[in-house]
């Protein structure tokens, strides 16, 4: 059998539907005979004959041998990974999973500022102590770019005990790290490299691409399928190569946070997201990036704005398209608004001076053409006057919590004015757009510094997000402990 033309996984379910047997099982709609009419118009009548579960013939997500264990051999083959685990709670419980299964209660782990919101929680779980490190931000460009190999360097001269780094790369606006070279820092320091790689599952299908992070030498990746590539989202897959890690460990923290009921829709669909890259992965990564070029080159020609295909000393994901609209007198939430309503066209993130915009294997000319269309049409929206400037801060030192967010996360916190909380320990995250950075995280000491740059960007309309008070008048901190 080739396979190439084969999905074991969507056999085995097609197998089991079609054989017939009368069902006194999960779930109650059987196989769609009780289903609402509403819900037959959005699942197919034999995506909801397959949509069973927990049959012989469909494996066990937590201890997989026949039709999940060989889709996921396929998918490790395809990925240059030793072994892939699927996962249906997002990647989120990707993310989690590598670090429940790496780190224990104490460790210290290397944590850059510009890590999603699910790194914490994996932290929380694991009881280990983040160390914050910097990235890069570009002024002109107005993103945060990525984590440096001279700051890590500096993190390991200074923490040579940590445990293990957790890298995003590429990031939300597609820069990449050097994975290589810091996955060889980390290892002659017997140290783990675990990558948010959430938005690079595409990686592995271009040389035009950065590197993915199974081929630059990580250890553990979480991957969102559904982001880039054809699964259905809150599906994952979690490569690991298994030089320094227990995978027997790795799979007992999956089943840990991972559903009992995985929906075998959602598993299909990693079958089948798989499929369709071996057997047109490159061809369609390639006219992808080759979409983007188009895209890019004609956005420079519209009056005020700006985009890039570079990176001063880090690598990009050409198929994230960022444009700068500060030439518009426009914040990216404004222009955002503008796109959607107006000229219905939705891109993927918006901040204070950018649009995002991905490009994928399901695009074409024409709709390269339309949206190219609505930027041009977007540029006639120029207003007069100029934004207000806001000050970008975002910590350039290394900061080890004080306190693990474990400890906080059950202690007892409480929301004080902001005037007074210099000195205490953050029990929050709190963010800036711009520079989309957390200036303080759960564990940190709030400094006179942040305060005064909460106060001063607060004045010019500065949005806050992650603070329990969005108004930021007040702030959590831990009750118990002070510094």
């Amino acid at each position: 059998m080739n396979k190439k033309n084969y999905a074991p996984l969507v056999e085995a379910m097609k197998n089991y539907s079609a054989d017939g047997a009368l069902a006194f099982h999960t779930p109650g709609h059987k196989q769609g005979l009780g289903a609402h009419e509403l819900l037959k118009n959005l699942i197919t009548a034999e995506g909801l004959r397959q949509e069973v579960s927990l049959m012989e013939e469909l494996d066990d997500l937590h201890s997989p041998h026949s039709c999940i264990k060989d889709a996921q051999i396929s998918a490790a083959e395809l990925f240059h990974a030793d072994e892939v685990f699927f996962m249906v709670n997002g990647t989120t419980s990707a993310v989690q999973t590598m670090i429940l299964s790496t780190l224990n209660e104490g460790d210290l782990v290397f944590v850059p500022r510009n890590s999603h919101r699910s790194v914490m929680s994996g932290i929380i779980l694991s009881g280990a102590i983040p160390i914050f490190l910097p990235v890069e931000f570009d002024e002109n460009l107005k993103i945060p770019l990525n984590l440096s190999v001279e700051t890590l360097q500096l993190a390991i001269k200074k923490f040579p005990q940590a445990k293990a780094l957790i890298l995003t790369s590429p990031n939300y606006y597609g820069v990449a790290a050097d994975v290589k070279k810091i996955s060889e820092l980390l290892h002659e320091k017997k140290m783990l490299l675990l990558v948010d790689e959430a938005h690079g599952a595409h990686l592995q299908f271009s040389k035009k691409l950065p590197t993915s992070a199974m081929d630059a030498g990580a250890d553990l990746s979480a991957q969102s399928t559904h982001k880039i590539l054809g699964s259905l989202t809150q599906t994952s897959m979690l490569l690991a190569k298994k030089n320094f890690i227990d995978l027997e460990k790795i799979r007992r923290a999956a089943s840990l946070l991972q559903t009992t009921s995985p929906n075998y829709l959602l598993l299909a669909s990693l079958d089948i997201a798989r499929l369709q890259m071996e057997q047109c992965g490159e061809e369609k990564i390639s006219r992808a990036i080759e979409l983007s070029k188009k895209l890019r080159a004609e956005i420079n020609l519209i009056d005020g704005l700006k985009t890039f295909d570079a990176v001063k000393n880090f690598s990009l994901d050409l198929t994230k398209v960022t444009i700068n609209v500060e030439n518009l007198n426009l914040t990216g939430l404004d222009a955002e608004k503008i796109l959607r309503h107006e000229l219905k066209i939705q891109c993927e993130l918006s901040d204070s001076a950018n649009l995002l915009f991905l490009i994928t294997y399901a695009d074409d000319e024409d709709k390269i053409s339309k949206l190219i269309s609505a930027l041009e049409k977007l540029s006639a929206h120029k207003k007069n006057f100029p934004l207000p400037k806001f000050k970008n801060y975002f910590p350039q030192k290394i900061s080890q919590a004080k306190i693990s967010p474990r400890k906080i996360f059950f202690s007892e916190s409480e929301n004080i004015p902001l005037e007074k909380s210099v000195g205490k320990i953050c029990a929050e995250e709190v963010t800036f757009y711009p520079p989309g950075i957390p200036i303080l995280n759960s564990g940190e000491i709030i400094t006179l510094e942040i305060v005064d740059y909460i106060r001063e960007n607060k004045k010019i309309g500065g949005r806050i997000i992650g603070a329990a008070d969005v108004e930021l008048e007040t702030i959590k901190v831990c009750k118990k402990f002070d510094c």
